[in-house]
């Protein structure tokens, strides 16, 4: 291996080791309370060598939330063998569902905190790459499904944003526990053996039935 090779390995395991010790220490004590002081003492760097790979903490924080954007559409892939558009979004939808449960960390990065963002603005761009990747996969199937007919008489983006918020909104509300200090038994016959994710998944699908 060349020697130029070999310190682009070592920079990029190195970089690796910062955003596990990042998130780690995120989970711990929480983003406000980390500061880049305990990253570095985390990984054993003296804090001047932690800015030579990142220059602050919302840096870190986009990092990782491309990670977590990685891992998405890594997942997203399985459903790409699935023929009929409508299938395939029933199919996205539980797991963006389930990456939430599964990734509630990553989840945060991604979708909820505004490091990731203010880092985008910092850098002179109105263009978050990642989110519209992902939110193109949505709009583009949405299209497909109108060429099925259905969602007649309806703008692709706004389907696709209803689809987007609706199903963001009961995983945020469900990853912050504020579902569970709902009482659901009056509107539906309580099933004890339904997870909240399952009800979730299937108040979604109700509603796209609906929609469609």
């Amino acid at each position: 291996m060349a020697i130029s090779d070999r310190k682009l390995r070592e920079k990029e395991d190195l970089k690796k080791r910062i955003l596990e010790a990042a998130k780690a220490l995120f989970l711990e004590k929480g983003f406000e309370a980390t500061s880049m002081r305990n990253i570095a003492e985390r990984v054993e760097f003296s804090p001047t060598t932690l800015y030579l790979y990142y220059k602050d903490k919302n840096d870190i924080v986009y990092a990782l939330h491309q990670e977590g954007f990685k891992l998405l559409a890594q997942q997203f892939k399985t459903v790409a063998g699935i023929e009929h558009p409508y299938e395939r979004m029933k199919t996205m939808a539980r797991i963006y569902l389930q990456f939430a449960e599964e990734n509630p960390d990553f989840y945060e990065l991604m979708f909820v905190r505004q490091g990731p963002i203010l880092h985008v603005q910092k850098h002179n761009s109105d263009d978050w790459e990642e989110g519209s990747r992902t939110y193109n996969v949505l709009y583009e199937n949405v299209i497909e499904c109108q060429k099925e007919g259905l969602f007649k008489n309806l703008l692709p983006h706004n389907v696709s944003l209803i689809i987007w918020s609706t199903l963001h909104g009961m995983c945020t509300l469900h990853m912050h526990m504020r579902l569970d200090c709902v009482k659901f038994e009056d509107d539906y016959e309580v099933v004890p053996e339904k997870s909240r994710p399952e009800y979730i998944y299937e108040s979604f699908i109700s509603l796209l039935e609906r929609l469609k």
